[in-house]
C-alpha cells in the first residue's frame, strides 16, 4: 500500500486544480477509501474566464452563463468554485489542496507543499510556461492569503521526466546555457504518470517494454517510455516546442523567428502572441484549432478547403515523424498509447496517424478504433495499439496525499 492509500483512510477530501489562463478545471476526491478511487466524487470546470460567456458546469449540472467581476474574474471564478466546494464538503474536512502546476524546473522532481518561499521560487518558471504557470500561481497566492492553514501542494508537469538521460536533456547552445538552467524540461508529467500505471495495469508486461505515448490535446506531446520511465519526449524547453498543437506552432526553425522580428519588425511580444495563440492548426487552417470543426471543411474545393487541407496534413505529419524519432531512440517499439482529448476521442486522427505508421508493422482495426477501444490494433499488428483515457486529476490527489504522509511520518 503507498503513503497515499496509508493516508486516505482519514476519509477527508482533496480537491485539484488545473488552472489555465482562460479556465480552471476542478475535481474533489473522497480519501476515505483505500485505494483512492480514480473517478472523483465531483467535478468542474469554469469557461471562458475573462470571455463573454463564461460558463460554469459541475457533476450532474449542465454548462451555463455565470456573471464574474469584469475587474478580477480569475479571483471571480476561484471564488465561486470556493463556494461550491463548501457547499459539496457538507461538513467533511478539506485536507489539501493539490495544484497541476506546469513547470518545476531543474530543482522540483516530486510533489512539495508550497509555502510563500516555494512560490516565490516557482515564479522564475512564468515565462517558459505562460498559458498555465502564472494562473496556477495565482491560484495558491490567494489560498495562501484567504486559508493560510489548508495544505496545498504543487504537482509538477516537468517531475516526471526528470529520467531523462542528459543526452536527451541538452540544447546544443554554449555549455554556459546548460550551466545556467537552459534545458530540455518536458510537460504533460502527470499525464504520463497516469500512462504508466494504467498502461501496465491493462496491457501487462509490453507496457514495461518500449513504448510511446501520445498526450494529444489542445497542447500535445510524446513520451517516450522504457521500463515505465521517460527516456525522451518532444516538448523540451518550453510548451513551444515538438509537435504542432491547437494554436501553437511545435518545433520551430529559430531562423523563422529571427526573421519575424529582424525583417518583419514584430517585437517579442508579438513574436510570442504568433507562436502561441495564431499558430497551430488555428494559424494554418484560419478557421479552428479543432480538428473535428475542421473535417467537414476538407472536401471544399476552395482556398478554405486547401488551408484545411494543408493544416490536417502538416499535423498528422508533424505526429508521425516524431514518432518515428522516438521509436529510433528506443530501437523499436511494442506498444504506441494515445490519450487527451483529440488522442482519445479523435478516430479519424488515430487512423490518419496508424496509416501513416503501417512502415513499422502497425495495423489498425477500423472497427475498434471508431468505438474508442482500449486495444485497436489487430491482432497481427506487430505494435499494439491503445486508447487510454488520461487521469492528471487522481494522480495530483495521490501526490498531494503522498506529500501529507510524508510531513505525518514521525522523524
Amino acid at each position: 500500500m503507498s503513503a497515499a492509500d496509508r493516508y486516505a483512510t482519514q476519509g477527508d477530501l482533496v480537491l485539484v486544480l488545473n488552472c489555465g489562463s482562460s479556465s480552471i478545471k476542478f475535481a474533489l476526491f473522497d480519501t476515505g477509501r483505500s485505494p483512492l478511487p480514480r473517478a472523483p466524487v465531483w467535478n468542474g470546470k469554469v469557461q471562458g474566464i475573462g470571455r463573454d460567456p463564461t460558463t460554469y458546469g459541475e457533476t450532474g449540472v449542465a454548462p451555463a452563463p455565470v456573471s464574474l467581476d469584469p475587474a478580477q474574474p480569475y479571483h471571480a471564478a476561484l471564488a465561486l468554485i470556493r463556494e461550491r466546494v463548501v457547499t459539496r464538503l457538507a461538513g467533511r474536512r478539506l485536507a489539501a489542496v493539490a495544484h497541476r502546476v506546469v513547470h518545476g524546473g531543474s530543482r522540483y522532481f516530486a510533489a512539495v507543499r508550497v509555502d510563500a518561499d516555494v512560490l516565490a521560487d516557482l515564479r522564475r518558471y512564468v515565462p517558459l510556461a505562460p498559458l498555465h504557470q502564472p494562473f496556477a500561481l495565482e491560484a495558491i497566492e490567494a489560498l495562501l492569503e484567504s486559508r493560510p492553514d489548508l495544505p496545498q501542494v504543487a504537482c509538477f508537469d516537468t517531475a516526471f521526466h526528470h529520467t531523462l538521460p542528459q543526452v536527451e536533456q541538452m540544447l546544443a547552445l554554449p555549455y554556459a546555457a546548460w550551466e545556467r538552467g537552459l534545458r530540455r524540461y518536458g510537460f504533460h508529467g502527470l499525464s504520463y504518470e497516469y500512462l504508466a500505471t494504467a498502461l501496465a495495469e491493462r496491457h501487462g508486461a509490453i507496457a514495461d517494454g518500449r513504448v510511446v505515448a501520445a498526450h494529444l490535446g489542445s497542447g500535445a506531446s510524446l513520451c517516450a517510455l522504457q521500463a515505465r520511465r521517460s527516456v525522451a519526449t518532444t516538448m523540451g524547453f518550453s510548451a513551444l516546442d515538438g509537435l504542432m498543437m491547437g494554436t501553437r506552432c511545435g518545433a520551430l526553425d529559430p531562423g523563422a523567428v529571427l526573421y519575424l522580428m529582424q525583417i518583419e519588425k514584430l517585437d517579442v511580444d508579438q513574436v510570442a502572441h504568433v507562436l502561441y495563440h495564431q499558430s497551430g492548426l488555428l494559424g494554418v487552417s484560419g478557421v479552428s484549432a479543432d480538428p473535428p470543426a475542421l473535417f467537414p471543411l476538407e472536401a471544399r474545393t476552395d482556398a478554405l478547403g486547401e488551408r484545411v487541407r494543408a493544416a490536417l496534413a502538416l499535423y498528422v505529419r508533424r505526429i508521425v515523424r516524431e514518432i518515428g524519432a522516438l521509436v529510433a531512440v528506443l530501437g523499436g517499439v511494442d506498444l504506441i498509447a494515445f490519450s487527451a482529448g483529440i488522442g482519445e476521442h479523435s478516430a479519424e486522427i488515430r487512423r490518419r496517424v496508424c496509416r501513416d505508421l503501417a512502415w513499422l508493422g502497425v495495423e489498425l482495426d477500423e472497427d475498434a478504433n471508431a468505438r474508442d477501444a482500449a486495444t485497436i490494433s489487430t491482432a497481427a499488428s506487430r505494435v499494439r495499439v491503445a486508447v487510454e483515457p488520461t487521469n492528471e486529476e487522481w494522480i495530483a490527489a495521490r501526490q498531494a496525499l503522498d506529500v501529507l504522509a510524508a510531513a505525518a511520518e514521525p522523524e
